[in-house]
C-alpha cells in the first residue's frame, strides 16, 4: 500500500449528501476483483450522460478538477452496500482524501485498509473548505497527516482527528498483509515448530 504523508493537490468540492457506494462505483462495474481499472467508472451515473457523453456540469469533468487528489464533500458518504470496490474506484482515479462530516462506517474503514485517508470535520469547516475547493486549480490544499491539519491556499489550517493506529499504517504503507508480514520471522518459527510436533499436519508456506 502506498504511503500517505504529505498530500497537495487540487480538492474537488461535491457537496452533496448521502453519496452511497452504488453512485461511486454502480454495481454493473463490480465483476472485478481487481483494484485498477475502476476509476474510469468513478461517479459513472454522474460524470456521463445516457449517450455516453461527458457530462459537462459534473465536478470532475471540469477542466479545473480533472485531476483532483481530494474530495471534499456532505455528511453519511459512502452508506449503502459494503462494496470495497468503493475506494478502489477513488483511488484509482486519483483520490487519495476525502473530506466530509461524517462517513458510512464500513467505508470509513475500508477507506484506510486501500491507502485512502477519509476526514471528518464539523460542516462550518467543510464550507471553508468547499469554497477553498471551488477555486478550481489556483487554490490546492495540503493535508499533512504527520501534523494532522489541512492548510489552505490562503494559509489557513484547519487541525484533525484520526487514531493513532490508523495513522501510523497510513503514514508506513501497511494494509492489513502489510501488518501480518511484519510478524514474517514469528510465523515462520511457528509454522517450523508445528511441522516437527505434528508432521501430519499440511505444512503452510514460508512467508
Amino acid at each position: 500500500m502506498e504511503k500517505f504523508t504529505v498530500l497537495t493537490g487540487v480538492a474537488a468540492p461535491l457537496p452533496m449528501i448521502n453519496i452511497d457506494t452504488d453512485m461511486i462505483i454502480p454495481k454493473q462495474f463490480l465483476k472485478t476483483i481487481k483494484r485498477t481499472g475502476l476509476g474510469k467508472n468513478l461517479f459513472d451515473e454522474m460524470r456521463f450522460l445516457e449517450d455516453g457523453a461527458e457530462n459537462p456540469d459534473f465536478i470532475l469533468n471540469k477542466a479545473a478538477w480533472r485531476k483532483a487528489t481530494i474530495l471534499v464533500t456532505g455528511a453519511n458518504f459512502g452508506c449503502g452496500s459494503s462494496r470495497e470496490h468503493a475506494p478502489w474506484a477513488l483511488l484509482d482515479f486519483g483520490i487519495r482524501c476525502v473530506i466530509a462530516p461524517s462517513f458510512a462506517d464500513i467505508f470509513f474503514n475500508n477507506c484506510f485498509k486501500n491507502g485512502i485517508l477519509p476526514i471528518a470535520l464539523p460542516q462550518a469547516e467543510i464550507d471553508k473548505l468547499l469554497d477553498d475547493a471551488g477555486r478550481g486549480s489556483n487554490a490546492t490544499l495540503t493535508v499533512d497527516l504527520e501534523n494532522q491539519v489541512i492548510r489552505g491556499p490562503d494559509g489557513g489550517q484547519i487541525a484533525f482527528e484520526i487514531d493513532a493506529f490508523r495513522k501510523h499504517c497510513l503514514l508506513n504503507g501497511l494494509d492489513d498483509i502489510g501488518l501480518t508480514l511484519q510478524k514474517g520471522d514469528k510465523i515462520d518459527d511457528f509454522e517450523r515448530t508445528r511441522a516437527m510436533s505434528s508432521p501430519w499436519l499440511p505444512i503452510a508456506k514460508a512467508l
